[in-house]
């Protein structure tokens, strides 16, 4: 007796599932790098006329991130069309706080390439800072800890964190000043024309 066509459709489906990886459609896990902290200068840029200033400390971190190809398709074309990257900044010291305050920023990234090293990264400004820590020269003690998450379409495929464990961003312990006291992205920097092909696109809003 010949089995119902429905029964005989789920066989075959599930015969078939045994040859189909289970990530065909997942995107491979994001190779994160050590984040490394550096004090740049502003930038001087002759103008024509010079104007006299003393530059001032900015304190960027940066990561170098590789993501791998997540099927044959992708990896034809090359590229992820974005790439969010969610940075978190714990600052110790700040005056009126109990405990580090979190700093937050979200930065989208456009035309990633897979398989390559691109690197990403955040600023804060010299005033900022200062207003933080109360102190003149930026340098990396001032700050807890940093750390990212990487996303592609919502979903999140790769982490990492100067020190502690992965998530410490979302302790609610920690007072989330974002808003008072934002972070910066390259494309918000003195930096933005500098050192361009080191980091991953930087998508703009259009009006």
């Amino acid at each position: 007796m010949r089995a119902p066509i429905s029964k005989s459709l789920s066989v075959v489906l599930a015969f078939a599932a045994l040859f189909v990886p289970a990530t065909l459609n997942a995107q491979q896990k994001a190779n994160v790098g050590k984040i490394v902290f550096d004090a740049l200068p502003s930038p001087t840029v002759s103008s024509g006329k010079e104007k006299s200033f003393k530059p001032k400390d900015w304190l960027e971190a940066e990561a170098e991130i590789t993501i791998p190809a997540s099927n044959a398709e992708q990896k034809k074309i090359g590229f992820i069309d974005q790439v969010t990257v969610k940075w978190y900044v714990a600052v110790k010291g700040v005056e009126g706080a109990k405990g580090p305050v979190k700093l937050s920023k979200d930065i989208t990234h456009i035309n990633v390439p897979v398989d390559e090293a691109f690197y990403t990264s955040v600023y804060l400004s010299p005033n900022l800072f200062k207003r933080l820590t109360g102190k003149d020269r930026a340098n990396k003690e001032a700050l807890e800890v940093v750390g990212l998450e990487v996303l592609i379409n919502g979903v999140k495929v790769g982490e990492g964190t100067s020190k502690m464990k992965e998530g410490w961003w979302n302790s609610s312990s920690l007072a989330d000043m974002s808003s008072k006291f934002p972070l910066l992205n390259k494309n918000e920097t003195p930096f933005k024309m500098l050192w361009w092909d080191r980091y991953a696109e930087i998508s703009e809003e259009r009006r």
